[in-house]
C-alpha cells in the first residue's frame, strides 16, 4: 500500500513541491514547526532512513543541503535543522527547520492550522532562491 508521502508525490494528494526530481521530490509540511519547513522524501518506500542504500541517502542529503542553503538565506534563521525522525508516516524523510528558537523542534509546537497562503508564500520563496541558485531540481 502506498504511503501518505507516495500519494503525494504520485500528486493524487497535493503537495507544495520545491524539488523534484526521479529519486526524491522535496514539499512543505502541513504542519510546519517554523516557516519554510520542507520535508525531503525519497520517491522510494523505504520506512527507515538507515535502510536506504548509500548513494539514495547521499542523493537525500545533497538535496537537503542545497533547499537548506537556500533556506537559510530565505528565512534568516538561526540555523536550519535536519530531523530524522520517521515516526509519523512509514517513509523515510528528511525535515528542514529554520529556526531561531530550540522550542520550534519540539512537534508538539507543530502549527496544525497554518495559512494556505503563508505556505504557498513560503513555497515561492524557496522555489525561487532555488532558481537563483542554478538548482536543477526545482519544481514548478
Amino acid at each position: 500500500m502506498s504511503t501518505l508521502f507516495s500519494r503525494i508525490i504520485a500528486g493524487e494528494i497535493p503537495g507544495r513541491f520545491v524539488w523534484r526530481d526521479d529519486r526524491c521530490a522535496a514539499f512543505l509540511t502541513i504542519a510546519p514547526l517554523a516557516p519554510g519547513h520542507v520535508l525531503v522524501v525519497p520517491v522510494t518506500e523505504i520506512d527507515h532512513w538507515i535502510d536506504l542504500p548509500p548513494d539514495l541517502l547521499g542523493h537525500v542529503m545533497d538535496v537537503a543541503r542545497t533547499i537548506a542553503r537556500v533556506q537559510q538565506e530565505a528565512f534568516g534563521p538561526t540555523k536550519v535543522a535536519v530531523l530524522v525522525v520517521g515516526e509519523e508516516v512509514p517513509h523515510a524523510h528528511v525535515h528542514l527547520v529554520p529556526f531561531t528558537r530550540l522550542d520550534q523542534l519540539d512537534f508538539a509546537n507543530a502549527e496544525v492550522d497554518p495559512s494556505p497562503e503563508d505556505l504557498d508564500a513560503a513555497a515561492e520563496r524557496i522555489r525561487e532562491g532555488l532558481r537563483a541558485a542554478g538548482a536543477s531540481g526545482v519544481a514548478g
